[in-house]
Formats: structure tokens, C-alpha cells, sequence
């Protein structure tokens, strides 16, 4: 099926979801309804974009959520924040262009890890994201990802990874990540 009837599909079952459901993602296996986060979840994501709020230059935010669209790869996905500016934030409701943005970055869930390890490791850098912050707090480690281009077999990848564990200052592009903030899921 083609991307654009995929996100026509989606878009009706969004009239109908249920409370839990917050939006979809689009990949090449199908449409992925998400259900909300945890409050552990959701803690991090606070504790990340107060510290880039207080690095990043007037005219750029941190904003936990909003859908990013590469229609040419067929991929819909909505990070669990993004660095963009106010100009391109103002934009009509759409989905950002993923060009446009500085950072993604990803708090695993406890249920789908391997969405964050391994799909959105391939397609973030082929839709040209410079930077992909990856948070475990199954584990109480990041991974930061940077320098998008062609792999060893042609591929885009991340050509740059650094890897810490929660306790850990990081550096992400420009800023700093204090992850001693993060918390770790309860066992």
C-alpha cells in the first residue's frame, strides 16, 4: 500500500481511537497507534527539555512531541522531543520537515525498544536528522548519534555514536545532557 493512502488510513482511525491512543507512526511495515507514555516516560522528557531550553539560542525550543514526515521514504514518526526553531514551529499544523529540525531524541519504552535501536536508527539519518538522542531508562544509559551520511554499504547511518550511562554529563551537538536527572523505569 502507498504512503499516502497509509496516512489517510491513519488519520481516520485517529477520529475513532480510544483516550489511551495519542497519535500514530508510519513505517514500512504499516501504521503503529501509540498509546500514552508512562509518568516515568514522560518525567524524562520533561527533564531534557528544561535543560536545552536553558542552552538553546532565542528563536529555538525544545517541544516534546510533533510528528515529522518524510513522505519521499513513506515514514511518519513522532520523537519524543524535537530541537527546531520558532520560525518553522510557527509553520501551519503539519508535520515538520525533518530537515528542519537539530535534534531528535527518544526515551525507550519498556514494551518497544527495538523501534527506537533499530528502525528509527535507520531512518533517522536518512531523513537527514544531524542529531538522535537515544534515552534507556530500561538500562540507565544514552547513546548519542551524529554525523548522518553513507554507511560501509551505502546506507545512511550515524557515522558517530558515544554511548553513557545515567550519572553521566554528555555532550548532544552544541549542549550538554545531564543525565543524572534521568530516571530509570521501576522493576
Amino acid at each position: 500500500m502507498d504512503y499516502a493512502r497509509m496516512r489517510a488510513i491513519a488519520e481516520e482511525l485517529m477520529e475513532h481511537a480510544p483516550e489511551p491512543v495519542r497519535g500514530f507512526e508510519i513505517n514500512g511495515e504499516g501504521i503503529f497507534m501509540m498509546m500514552s507514555p508512562s509518568r516515568f516516560h514522560d518525567f524524562n522528557a520533561m527533564r531534557l527539555s528544561r535543560q536545552l531550553d536553558r542552552q538553546l539560542p532565542d528563536g529555538v525550543v525544545a517541544f516534546p512531541g510533533g510528528d515529522i514526515e518524510d513522505a519521499t521514504l513513506g515514514k511518519l514518526r513522532r520523537p519524543d522531543l524535537i530541537v527546531v526553531s520558532d520560525e518553522v514551529f510557527g509553520e501551519e499544523n503539519e508535520p515538520f520537515n525533518p530537515r528542519d529540525l537539530s535534534l531528535v531524541a527518544e526515551i525507550v519504552s519498556p514494551s518497544n525498544h527495538s523501534n527506537d535501536y533499530t528502525d528509527k536508527m535507520d531512518e533517522y539519518p536518512a531523513m537527514g536528522i544531524p542529531l538522535y538522542l537515544l534515552i534507556d531508562p530500561r538500562k540507565g544509559s544514552v547513546a548519542v548519534m551524529s554525523d548522518p551520511g553513507p554507511g560501509p554499504d551505502g546506507r545512511p547511518c550515524y557515522r558517530t555514536r558515544h554511548d553513557g550511562v545515567f550519572g553521566d554529563k554528555v555532550s548532544v551537538g552544541p549542549w550538554t545532557v545531564d543525565t543524572s536527572e534521568f530516571r530509570t523505569y521501576p522493576s
